[in-house]
């Protein structure tokens, strides 16, 4: 499942991407925010031991939030032969410095941040996505709210700047911008999703840790409009786990 590579503007990028939001404690893990706080982000040793677990278990592509400490123990994973094909993530008041250090960290792709695909600012979005492009990673944005800014974008002039788009989505709907994620809804998600004709990465899979590694893999093979996805790990034993599952579905 979600294994290989997909090829995206003759960049061969891999269908799995470590995720890296529990290394900042991003605030959606409620109470372990903290708590990865104090364990990874403080503590850019321990990023280190799972990027190379999760390496030797042949996870070879990452989803980058630049922060100083992950992008730390990335070299060092580097510098030791770990060698990562970098999907980054843009940050929100960083636009510049950040698609400059990707581009030097040679990122195959950069995603824009949320608040800026969620403000429908498409002045500012086609701004920094053909800054993106100029430096020749393909080009992506993201979203909070996949319903509301999807429909948005089918009707948007940047429509033709990004290629990648990278969306929430898990049974359910948690952290989605709906109040029911069932039948009607998800065949809602899924007509705008395929109209808007992206490459799709799916995050918040397991809905913040919410859904078990099983039950979050067993709803994605069911939806046939993603085509990559993004699994944040917390421990040299969850990479195990569920990793080790992914490679069995």
């Amino acid at each position: 499942m979600f294994e290989g590579t997909i090829t995206i503007n003759n960049r061969e990028i891999p269908r799995t991407l470590l995720g890296t939001s529990p290394f900042i404690g991003a605030a959606h893990f409620g109470h372990r925010s903290r708590l990865y706080q104090l364990d990874l982000y403080d503590k850019p040793e321990n990023i280190l031991k799972i990027l190379k677990k999760s390496h030797e278990l042949g996870i070879t592509g990452i989803q980058l939030i630049p922060y100083e400490p992950v992008v730390k123990a990335l070299n060092w994973a580097v510098d030791e032969g770990y060698d990562f094909n970098i999907v980054g993530t843009v940050r929100q008041d960083c636009e510049n410095e950040d698609i400059e250090l990707l581009s030097q960290l040679g990122a195959s792709a950069m995603i824009l941040h949320d608040a800026a695909a969620d403000s429908l600012n498409y002045d500012f979005l086609a701004e920094k996505l053909e800054d993106i492009q100029q430096t020749g990673a393909v080009p992506g944005i993201t979203t909070r709210k996949p319903f509301n800014t999807t429909k948005n974008l089918l009707e948007s002039p940047i429509l033709d700047l990004f290629d990648i788009y990278m969306v929430p989505v898990n049974k359910l709907g948690y952290l989605m911008d709906t109040d029911a994620f069932i039948a009607k809804e998800r065949g809602e998600f899924r007509d705008i999703i395929v109209k808007l004709n992206k490459t799709i990465i799916a995050m918040q899979t397991m809905a913040a840790g919410i859904l078990t590694p099983d039950d979050a893999f067993d709803f994605l093979k069911t939806l046939d409009y993603v085509d990559l996805m993004t699994v944040g790990i917390a421990s040299e034993r969850e990479a195990e786990e569920t990793f080790g599952l992914l490679k069995n579905k």
